[in-house]
């Protein structure tokens, strides 16, 4: 198991959070961006650093990524990628993405986005904030526990 960090938009105060896990977890951690990253020094922490361009970061961890490893994303279209390709997707806020759920989130994604578009609705979500990082923490303390439970 894996995590994988789509990490040009991922809030500073929840990579934090994964550079801790991944320390006390012993778990293999990689943020792909397309600008340049500071990541404590670890032979568990990483970066890949793609090109710029539209979807570069996500296509990068679209190819990677496997059956059973974590992305960390509040990208619902490379969610809905990574699940079709059995992995399992974790918001900033502490959502988590599954076959169960993607599709939906999606369509509604895609509906907002042509209100948006068309003017009807204005503005985005409100910034990360204590009990966002709260959420996304237990959140993903419940997903590593089931997969360490899964491998015993």
């Amino acid at each position: 198991m894996q995590i994988w960090v789509d990490a040009d938009a991922c809030p500073n105060i929840i990579k934090d959070v994964l550079y801790k896990v991944a320390q006390r977890r012993d778990i293999q951690l990689t943020l792909v961006a397309n600008s340049p990253l500071s990541v404590p020094q670890s032979s568990l922490i990483s970066t890949i650093r793609v090109g710029a361009g539209f979807n570069v970061a996500d296509q990068e961890i679209i190819d990677q990524v496997g059956p059973g490893d974590l992305v960390i994303t509040a990208d619902i279209p490379l969610a809905d990628a990574i699940v079709d390709k059995g992995a399992t997707g974790l918001n900033p806020r502490g959502e988590v993405y599954t076959e169960e759920n993607v599709k939906g989130l999606l369509r509604m994604r895609n509906l907002m986005e042509e209100l948006r578009s068309g003017g009807m609705v204005s503005g985005g979500p409100a910034p990360i904030g204590p009990k966002d990082r709260q959420e996304f923490t237990n959140q993903l303390d419940r997903y590593l526990t089931r997969q360490a439970n899964k491998q015993n």
